[in-house]
């Protein structure tokens, strides 16, 4: 045979596409306490959908792509009246998701936010309970639902524990498409072979660049493109239910596979097989709707707030100390040009805090960005890495993001070092965390319904028997405004 000819022999599945499957289908959740974790999560993930209906530049993505069009038993958008197709539903529900910033979110080699899955996993059970209902059988429970963000965290966050994405200019949304690919085609009945065929699908998709996250790019897009993954994952699971074929060696195909094509020749390496870990150590971003690299550094400026807000013309230099992620993804002087740019500035953030001893998504808006103390205070910010916060960042049994400010003022003296290496939503900090998460989703809920219908809303969210049990249909009926 000539060496110039290649073998057409169809190889067996990649195995990280057979472990995907064989996870989705034959795991069981062993841990109870996860599903508590994974209830809290979809409450403050919802939560801020609920308060990003407030922005109209949110809104103006939502609805159906022909305007009027009216699907029967089709999904819900919490908070909104739209009913329409599972595959738009998720990528509006996406898309409030994300839109502020205010998720739940996931640092590793690679970053994100895991409950961005939930724009595909909701909108699919809602779809399938509904035409459930009308056919007589029985709907998905919300317990469901709850396993299925279980598994999808469990797949994205796996994943990015070992292999960046964002070093190949790359998108983590990436991870959203792969593990709501792999859930969904669960939930729509689809055995290992199916769930093998559909991830295979969601890889041999074009993927997103990382561009509109970075400076001089940075914009909006980053704040959809959560939904646009989680849309698409159903659509190439409703896809594969068809009986679509899958391609087995996507990944390890020479030259025109994903590892050659896409990740510099390199496979994928992982440190730990699925389970439930990833739920149970989440991040929930809390307190202020900030990228989550800046959180423990807008905490450490709210602290020194009321030393420093009356003297800001005496601030001769800020010292900030960070991890090198902070500094490689949102460390950036100049101009900024919207709030998607201003929410991924560390400097910004850490202005805000230290001027107002608040940090709100308001704060983005063009008309707080024009203060003028905001750039004048970060022309005095000084960046620097500590070796040892990086390297806590990393540490699979501290997974720390630690940030420290002192200030230094023109007469000699200076602030304390303030250091804080745990943000409130961080698993060491859970019992902290938790009643101040409930705290933040009851707030959410009430910017979109009557104090009535919210509290409804919040008192079954609190009730882990009537939560559970809860068929998905009624539930997202609740959320209808």
């Amino acid at each position: 045979m000539s060496a110039n000819v290649e073998s057409n022999i169809k190889p067996d599945y990649d195995q990280p596409i057979k472990d995907i499957a064989a996870y989705v289908t034959d795991y069981v959740i062993e841990n109870d306490h996860v599903y508590d974790t994974a209830r809290y999560c979809l409450m403050d993930t919802l939560g801020c959908g609920l308060l990003a209906l407030r922005y109209p530049e949110c809104t103006k993505h939502l609805g159906p792509i022909v305007p009027g069009t009216v699907v029967p038993n089709g999904a819900r958008v919490p908070g909104t009246q739209f009913e329409m197709d599972p595959i738009k539903a998720a990528f509006d529900i996406g898309c409030i998701i994300r839109w502020l910033d205010f998720n739940d979110t996931w640092l590793a080699a690679e970053w994100g936010h895991p409950s961005d899955n939930m724009g595909g996993i909701l909108a699919v059970a809602d779809y399938l309970s509904r035409q459930a209902v009308a056919n007589g059988k029985a709907p998905l429970t919300m317990k469901d639902v709850l396993t299925a963000m279980i598994k999808a965290h469990e797949i994205q966050g796996v994943m990015a524990l070992e292999n960046s994405f964002n070093r190949v200019g790359l998108d983590h949304v990436v991870l959203v498409k792969l593990a709501s690919t792999a859930v969904v085609a669960q939930m729509l009945g689809g055995d290992r072979d199916m769930i093998m065929d559909a991830v295979s699908q969601a890889l041999v998709d074009g993927q997103s660049l990382r561009t509109y996250r970075h400076t001089p790019n940075a914009g909006s897009r980053k704040s959809w493109a959560a939904g646009d993954a989680t849309s698409r994952a159903v659509r190439l699971a409703l896809i594969t239910q068809t009986g679509e074929m899958g391609y087995p060696g996507v990944l390890s195909a020479k030259t025109w596979g994903f590892y050659d094509v896409l990740f510099g020749g390199n496979e994928f390496k992982f440190q730990r097989g699925y389970s439930e870990y990833v739920m149970d150590n989440v991040l929930f971003k809390i307190s202020f709707p900030a990228e989550f690299h800046a959180q423990t550094a807008v905490e450490c400026a709210m602290t020194l707030h009321p030393q420093v807000a009356n003297r800001l013309d005496e601030i001769e230099r800020v010292e900030l100390t960070t991890h090198e992620s902070a500094i490689r993804i949102i460390s950036k002087k100049g101009e900024l040009h919207n709030p998607a740019d201003r929410d991924h500035c560390l400097q910004y953030m850490v202005a805000i805090g230290l001027i107002f001893g608040a940090l709100e998504a308001d704060h983005y808006e063009a008309n707080v960005a024009a203060d003028p103390r905001i750039d004048a205070l970060r022309e005095k910010m000084m960046v620097e890495e500590d070796k040892r916060y990086t390297e806590d960042y990393l540490n699979p049994e501290k997974r720390s993001i630690a940030n420290a400010i002192q200030i230094f003022f023109t007469d000699g003296s200076s602030t304390d070092k303030v250091e804080v290496e745990y943000p409130i939503g961080h698993k060491f900090r859970r019992e902290e965390g938790i009643p101040v998460l409930q705290a933040k989703f009851e707030r959410n809920v009430k910017t979109r319904f009557p104090a009535k219908h919210a509290d409804e809303i919040v008192s079954l969210c609190n009730d882990k028997a009537a939560f559970e049990a809860m068929p998905v249909n009624e539930f997202m009926s609740l959320l209808v405004i």
